[in-house]
């Protein structure tokens, strides 16, 4: 006879079923159970259904009671970057970004000033999450960074990750106030009138190279940094992510922190595509919580800085010209590569094997990649087949665009968060409202026969996956105001976007995504069946009371605690190689 422990208690060999007020299974054969049985040793699900039924399949389980706590799949974020997200938004760098308590340039310049007086002299500052759009920020320059910071060097990350901000005393650690670099490959500085730098990088490789000699210096345990956003992300829910901007130097950060019995989260990796190294394999010790799963590209840039590849103008507005927005459009000019590189790029790589990732934000960067990826499938003799290539943000995009996406097999993963934070400024202030209120149509990616997953794109903004839910359903901004009610989606849709589908799109949904025999016991628990809350109370009447990951359930401490064992020395230099790498 089996006996009710704790839900808490102890793992060991014996099999173990779990019970909840309900268990939402995301498996359609069998939507709801009462009961779960799994191997605790191996995490995998024997029987899913009736307490009765996972007991005849499990005899002698111990049966833990959840109490009132509702079961999910774990949920699935299939884009992130969290190590890197780690390091830009943890302490000791500084989260500057407008809902994290700074919603107006005039509150960031005070925080400037306050740690300008309250930091050590000469010791170097971090921030990230400057927006100039939801904060009315200037883009600023070396000069104007001076003002505030006339001797420590200092590096300011832009909120949408393709630009970054550094005074005079940042460019002399390179000698780069007196001598003038040349422009990446991919990427640009700003220049003053008379060729000098001006303190501001833009895209990945200009940031890299100007911001990572201050990163460095600021964060000296990167791999502490980096498992506080993990902890984040399971406070919300995720099991499994990505980390869409991976190259070799994250590597031994991302085997220590996965190593770790209490690590909260399964990782797939998208090498980017800029890296020498991007089409080699990757030997994992623990393939099943550490896996490469293809290479990542960028079409374009973020429309909250004015280098999305858009087919139409902003608006002449007080908001967008603070910005120093270009109206434009910018079209295919402000694409990052030529369709010619981009196809060779998929020559490249595509008969290697790789699952092949496009950043695009803008409608006419959808365009020229959905031309990239047709040329390149009818090549390489994968039309039709399940390769499962993928296309990122798609904020600007049109419904013809998703039907075409989807004759050719490509998976959307769309970004609510750019809706959630910018959707009242998109709609009337940077754009015409027959635009910017269609921003993140997912309900037109889905009435196109895809089946889009969710994102929030750390470090862009926090990993809240009961927010996109509930902004999805609804859509409601941050604030509160309904913008394209059209492209609301049902529940079922919403909660498929953050379980099936982003595991889908990982190519782990073989294991994960939904709760049936022979699958993983990767779990969230909730504190309340999303189905029976008003759906504007989604994020607040819903909470994540904890995580499974294969059959044990997390201890967030104890990761902490794991962590802090962790010889930090052979990871000191990892800061240098990170940026905001993201694509918001």
């Amino acid at each position: 006879m089996s006996t009710a422990v704790p839900a808490d208690a102890a793992v060991g060999s014996t099999p173990v079923v779990l019970t909840a007020s309900s268990i939402i299974t995301m498996d359609p054969s069998a939507p709801r159970a009462a009961a779960i049985a799994f191997d605790p040793a191996t995490g995998v699900i024997a029987a899913v259904g009736s307490l009765e039924t996972c007991l005849a399949v499990a005899p002698g389980a111990e049966v833990r009671d959840l109490g009132h706590a509702v079961l999910l799949p774990g949920f699935v974020e299939p884009h992130s970057h969290p190590v890197v997200s780690g390091i830009v938004t943890q302490s000791p760098a500084v989260w500057i970004a407008p809902y994290m308590g700074f919603p107006t340039w005039d509150d960031v310049v005070a925080h400037f000033r306050k740690l300008d007086v309250e930091t050590p002299a000469g010791r170097p500052l971090l921030f990230n999450g400057l927006d100039r759009l939801l904060q009315g920020a200037p883009a600023p320059t070396a000069e104007m960074l001076d003002g505030f910071f006339p001797s420590r060097p200092v590096v300011v990350a832009d909120n949408s990750g393709h630009l970054a901000y550094v005074n005079t005393a940042t460019l002399a650690l390179q000698g780069w106030d007196t001598t003038v670099p040349a422009d990446p490959t991919g990427g640009s500085f700003g220049r003053t009138s008379g060729g000098r730098l001006d303190g501001r990088a833009y895209e990945l490789p200009a940031v890299m190279a100007v911001a990572g000699p201050v990163m460095a210096r600021v964060v000296t345990h990167p791999l502490r940094s980096a498992a506080a956003w993990y902890r984040s992300m399971a406070s919300f829910g995720i099991t499994s992510t990505s980390d869409m901007t991976y190259d070799q130097p994250f590597l031994a950060a991302y085997r220590a922190l996965g190593s770790l019995a209490d690590c909260p989260l399964r990782v797939s990796l998208y090498h980017v595509s800029t890296s020498d190294h991007c089409g080699d394999p990757l030997d994992s010790p623990f393939p099943d919580r550490l896996r490469k799963q293809g290479i990542k590209l960028w079409a374009d840039g973020s429309p909250w800085i004015g280098n999305a590849a858009l087919s139409f103008p902003y608006l002449d507005t007080d908001v967008v010209r603070r910005a120093e927005i270009p109206l434009g459009p910018a079209g295919v000019s402000a694409m990052n590569y030529t369709p010619e590189e981009l196809d060779a790029v998929v020559d490249a790589h595509a008969p290697e094997g790789w699952q092949l990732s496009f950043h695009c934000n803008g409608d006419a960067a959808f365009d020229v990649v959905l031309d990239v990826y047709e040329r390149g499938l009818t090549k390489h003799g994968l039309l039709g087949t399940d390769h499962r290539w993928r296309v990122e943000h798609l904020g600007a995009c049109r419904k013809e665009q998703f039907a075409r996406a989807a004759a050719l097999g490509v998976e959307a993963s769309m970004g609510p968060f750019q809706f959630i934070y910018w959707g009242d400024l998109l709609d009337g202030t940077m754009f015409p409202s027959e635009i910017g209120s269609q921003w993140q149509a997912v309900g037109d990616a889905f009435g196109a026969g895809l089946e889009p997953s969710f994102h929030n794109d750390g470090s862009v903004t926090p990993p809240d996956v009961l927010l996109n839910l509930q902004s999805m359903v609804t859509r409601t901004t941050i604030s509160g105001a309904v913008h394209g009610p059209n492209q609301k989606v049902s529940l079922d849709q919403a909660l498929r976007a953050v379980t099936v589908n982003g595991a889908r799109q990982l190519f782990v949904d073989d294991r994960l995504g939904s709760l049936a025999a022979g699958k993983v016991a990767d779990l969230v628990e909730l504190s309340a069946d999303p189905y029976t809350v008003d759906p504007l109370r989604l994020a607040t009447e819903v909470s994540v009371l904890g995580t499974w990951v294969g059959g044990h359930r997390i201890d967030l401490d104890a990761f902490d605690a794991q962590v802090e064992a962790v010889d930090p020395a052979p990871h000191q230099e990892l800061a240098r190689s990170a940026q905001q790498r993201c694509c918001g």
